[in-house]
């Protein structure tokens, strides 16, 4: 997928990128609706006093200084306006945080774990795992034969990668986000998503993206010398689609039982004609030997 200007990806402007998660669109309404416009009334009347203390009670006009030191009725005010304010931006605050941290069911879930310098994307319920490195420039020397250079299909520089995390459209994606060796920080700015990777730790957080599209991210935690080279690429595409690139990566969807490799599907009918082998008896295990348990296996290289 191509990616869109001026969506998931910075284009010159200022302020906040457009959201296209609903956590990402109520924290953006509250910031451009509630907070910048009361941020401007506020400074507009501590400018406004400044301004008219500076006019009304200067040495011209007024030879003789005031020596009165205390004004209760003023003091009042200015002890209660700034409660009333904190507890007006509390009330959306606290809501805010409430939506975040408290997610509806995952419809899938991936573990992004931060290495120096790349992200590795696991899908536990699908079978899948890679790795995800920045595409470097055609021109760059670092960029070694078997490595493709970055085309404007894949994105902008330095937010470009060869394999970007897939995600459903319309689903509740779970992320649990850790790091391999030092502290990394997993951010997507059109998600809302801000998400330290510690060490040995374990944190979650979520999205809903209902638009499909291409997304970038980066590292925002100074995580060592080439801490600017770990860009995030995210595709979000229709189910259908995403069910195909599962199979592509030998992954199968959940709830869904994979397909035995080399294998027909027979019918009960046709399969109740096909006659079968005898099985061999096997023989009678030695006296006093104890029967076999089969193990679980351990997975050696999580």
């Amino acid at each position: 997928m191509i990616p869109t200007p001026g969506i998931g990806q910075p284009d010159g402007r200022k302020g906040i990128q457009d959201q296209v998660t609903p956590i990402g669109e109520e924290a953006a309404g509250f910031h451009n609706n509630w907070l910048l416009p009361l941020c401007a009334l506020i400074s507009i009347f501590v400018l406004g006093l400044l301004l008219w203390a500076i006019f009304r009670y200067r040495r011209a006009a007024n030879p003789t200084p005031s020596r009165n030191s205390h004004n209760t009725t003023i003091e009042v005010i200015w002890t209660l306006v700034p409660v009333l304010v904190l507890v007006a931006i509390a009330i959306p605050s606290i809501r805010l945080l409430r939506h975040q941290y408290s997610p509806p069911p995952a419809d899938l879930t991936v573990k992004v774990t931060g290495h120096q310098w790349y992200w590795t994307y696991e899908y536990p319920d699908n079978g899948v795992s890679f790795d995800s490195y920045m595409l470097k420039e055609a021109n760059d020397p670092t960029r070694q034969a078997n490595q493709r250079a970055r085309t404007n299909a894949d994105g902008p520089p330095l937010l470009a990668a060869d394999q970007r995390m897939v995600l459903p459209a319309g689903k509740v994606v779970k992320f649990i986000v850790t790091a391999d060796d030092v502290i990394h920080s997993f951010a997507m700015p059109a998600f809302w998503i801000k998400q330290d990777a510690n060490p040995g730790q374990l944190h979650e957080t979520w999205a809903w993206v209902d638009r499909p599209g291409v997304y970038f991210g980066q590292c925002s935690e100074l995580c060592g010398a080439r801490h600017g080279f770990m860009p995030i690429a995210v595709e979000v595409v229709p189910p259908a689609q995403f069910a195909a690139w599962v199979a592509s990566k030998g992954g199968h969807i959940a709830g869904a039982a994979p397909p035995a490799p080399n294998s027909t599907a027979i019918s009960p009918v046709s399969q109740s004609n096909i006659p079968t082998a005898a099985q061999p008896t096997p023989p009678a295990p030695p006296p006093g030997s104890r029967p076999a348990v089969q193990q679980p296996a351990t997975a050696q290289n999580k």
